[in-house]
């Protein structure tokens, strides 16, 4: 029985550090939200399309989304360089689909686990960064 209860413990360990290490690996951009309380940062993944840079959450109640709703203005650093962004929330499912195999074919492996773990793609909500 201890034994149980250890390998639960390290599996509820493991899992947020797999997460983790997962979600940095490729090309991670830092996005910068506000809110009443202040100034937010987030790392996400990008894809590029229609020469746009797109992010997208599989989570509809994420803090950033909620933050980015709240306030489209964002703050986006890439490849060492920090831009300002309109952010958009396309509803289009053909764009949430084009962006979907985007990212699997950018991330590859990592996306595949994602979808696996944590992820529906049907449930993505593509956000296109417009240049300010």
């Amino acid at each position: 029985m201890k034994r149980l209860g250890l390998g639960l413990l390290a599996l509820v360990v493991a899992l947020p550090v797999f997460y983790f290490t997962l979600a940095e690996s490729g090309e991670v951009v830092v996005l910068e939200t506000t809110d009443v309380s202040g100034g937010h940062v987030t790392r996400l993944w990008v894809t590029d399309h229609e020469g746009h840079a797109w992010l997208r959450t599989g989570d509809p109640s994420a803090a950033w989304l909620a933050r980015l709703r709240a306030n489209a203005e964002v703050g986006v650093t890439r490849a060492g360089r920090r831009e300002t962004f309109r952010a958009v929330i396309v509803e289009d499912p053909a764009t949430r689909d084009a962006i979907n195999a985007l990212t699997l074919a950018k991330y590859g492996w990592r996306e595949r686990v994602l979808r696996a773990v944590m992820m529906d793609p049907a449930g993505v909500k593509p956000i296109r960064l417009e240049p300010r």
